[in-house]
């Protein structure tokens, strides 16, 4: 808990941060939005569920230039009193109007038609390219089979009696494989013309909606080992007795404050009665202040860094890569804590023994 903030973030003047005394005295808590199906390598949008509906905001696909008024003093070719002009209507331009949920809407919307135009593109690719390794391999069957004929027609001109017999009967046995093999390309190009007639079909329909996956962030403040990771398949449409019942069986017995921000999930009776049927303090962060939950806001960002180069299709997927992250975090050395270079777990373990 306290008032630092990270370069770029905005906020009031910083203070003096303070984390808690002794494991299990205080819990950063947080909520996060993921797909419920993800592709390694492909990032991720943050996505902010505080209001009680999913605000999505779209992963940029270039690298914008951040520029701002002051920016103008730094060219020294401008004139003074030029460059003055431009920073009082820079300073002064009016800020851009938040979106309407109509908006957000319809950005989301055209988001997943861009993934299902993406993902129908490399399906397209694929099977282009395995028609294309199925023609190159029949026009080498093709040739094979010509070679053989023609060595057959110079064998019937030449004498023989008992190697006649033989070759007649080797050339029924390749006769009947070349039938076989011409079948089998019927077949082949029977599945090549459904499978096309099915993605043109995709193609063509509306992309499904995105579907999402909540992910409870529950961290120890003096430790930073992460408590927990519960997942939610509701997705959008988590409650707060969802989230109170995850936290019910997570929370240490010696718990005092539990530090959360302000989203619906957090301020609704549920957690409440909760706060005081485990007799401990719910704290609220400031309106506008993240770096006020800190802890868990950057255990968040860590998580979502890690989970873009995994790939799931499936909630007990991503459940076993969610346990998997949280050995790894608590066990490698972590720089935020009161003794750099110690893991989470093997600060915990010396904070006991002190």
């Amino acid at each position: 808990m306290g008032g630092t903030h990270e370069a770029g973030e905005k906020g009031g003047p910083s203070g003096v941060a303070r984390t808690a005394e002794e494991p299990g005295q205080t819990a950063n808590v947080d909520l996060c939005f993921v797909p419920a199906t993800h592709a390694a390598e492909q990032r991720l949008p943050a996505v902010s569920g505080s209001s009680g509906r999913l605000v999505v905001t779209p992963v940029r696909e270039t690298t914008e230039e951040h520029t701002w008024p002051g920016q103008i003093f730094e060219d020294p070719t401008v004139a003074y009193a030029e460059a003055m002009d431009a920073f009082v209507a820079a300073a002064t331009a009016p800020p851009p109007l938040p979106r309407t949920p109509e908006q957000w809407a319809a950005q989301e919307e055209q988001m997943a038609r861009k993934e299902a135009q993406r993902l129908h593109h490399h399906a397209e690719m694929a099977l282009r390219a395995e028609r294309s390794a199925q023609r190159a391999q029949r026009r080498q069957e093709d040739t094979a089979w010509r070679d053989l004929c023609a060595a057959r027609q110079t064998a019937l001109g030449m004498p023989g009696g008992g190697a006649a017999l033989d070759a007649a009967a080797v050339w029924r046995a390749q006769r009947a494989q070349r039938r076989a093999t011409l079948e089998r390309r019927q077949q082949d190009d029977a599945a090549w013309r459904q499978e096309r007639l099915l993605l043109r079909d995709t193609a063509l329909a509306a992309p499904p909606a995105r579907r999402w996956i909540a992910v409870l962030v529950l961290t120890d403040n003096c430790t930073r080992q992460c408590v927990g990771l519960p997942l939610f398949e509701a997705g959008a449409k988590v409650t707060a007795e969802m989230v109170r019942d995850a936290l019910r069986t997570l929370l240490p017995p010696e718990l005092q404050f539990l530090i959360a921000d302000r989203g619906t999930h957090f301020t609704a009776h549920a957690l409440a009665r909760l706060a005081h049927e485990a007799d401990f303090v719910h704290v609220l962060i400031a309106r506008h202040r993240p770096a006020s939950n800190g802890i868990a806001e950057r255990f968040v960002r860590t998580l979502k860094d890690w989970l873009a180069g995994q790939t799931w299709e499936a909630a007990d997927v991503l459940a076993a890569l969610l346990e998997q992250f949280r050995a790894e975090y608590n066990a490698r050395p972590h720089q935020g804590l009161g003794i750099p270079g110690l893991s989470p777990t093997e600060f915990a373990q010396r904070i006991w023994l002190l």
